[in-house]
């Protein structure tokens, strides 16, 4: 019953947490690049720290969403059924990395670039800044979401029931993954290595909404667990 427990909160909670930070990664306009569409800043980036707190706002509510993420993907594998454990296996090892990835990522940039900013330790900088959008941090995060889309489609595997909810949590994790693989190869096929912003913004998106959906969806999965469990102690 503990695991049912911590699979519906962490569930609810991934769904809430994904959303407020949607919303307030979605105010966090490009300010450089190809997308910007006023006032932008150029290479070296060194007017960035204007938008401090602003830009970073979601990035600190996402190393929260990353801890409830691994939770979440947790209950998942230890709910399953000892034949899909392989599965739900490869969703925590990808969440891992998902989390190792965009964890690092966002804690050294809003740990480290704007009080360098402040002191004018520049050296280095344009390479690690958010703003650069062929830099570092923008790699990561791609690698970082990648990742999480493969977690993601591992739950189809795991969840193979009959029922409407469960094959609803299927089409929406694959629809997802396949989401990501078309929109990666489509944007590289485009645009080559001076994609930029482009495939960052569609893979954090996809992945968000596939997020909130499906782990509202798997909310009410762990709960018809719960409740099947209490009749069945009761009988």
């Amino acid at each position: 019953m503990n695991i049912y427990k911590t699979g519906f909160y962490s569930s609810i909670m991934l769904a809430i947490i994904t959303l407020v930070t949607f919303a307030f990664a979605i105010t966090a306009i490009p300010i450089s690049g190809s997308l910007c569409p006023e006032n932008c800043i150029d290479y070296p980036y060194l007017d960035s720290l204007t938008h401090y707190p602003k830009d970073y706002i979601w990035m600190f509510l996402a190393v929260i969403q990353l801890f409830i993420y691994l939770i979440f993907i947790l209950s998942i594998h230890y709910s399953s059924p000892e034949n899909k454990k392989i599965f739900s296996g490869a969703g925590v090892v990808f969440s891992i990395i998902t989390a190792i990835v965009l964890m690092a990522d966002y804690f050294i940039q809003f740990s480290v670039i704007p009080v360098s900013l402040k002191h004018n330790e520049t050296e280095g900088i344009a390479i690690l800044t958010q703003y650069n959008p062929h830099g570092i941090f923008i790699a990561l995060e791609e690698l970082g979401y990648i990742a999480m889309s493969f977690s993601l489609a591992a739950i189809a595997f795991v969840l193979t029931g009959k029922t409407r909810l469960e094959i609803s949590i299927r089409w929406i994790v694959l629809i997802g993954f396949i989401g990501t693989i078309f929109s990666f190869a489509g944007i590289l096929i485009t645009y080559g290595i001076e994609r930029e912003y482009r495939f960052e913004i569609v893979v954090i998106s996809i992945d968000w909404l596939v997020l909130i959906v499906s782990s509202i969806l798997i909310s009410l999965f762990f709960r018809k667990k719960l409740r099947s469990e209490k009749q069945t102690k009761n009988q």
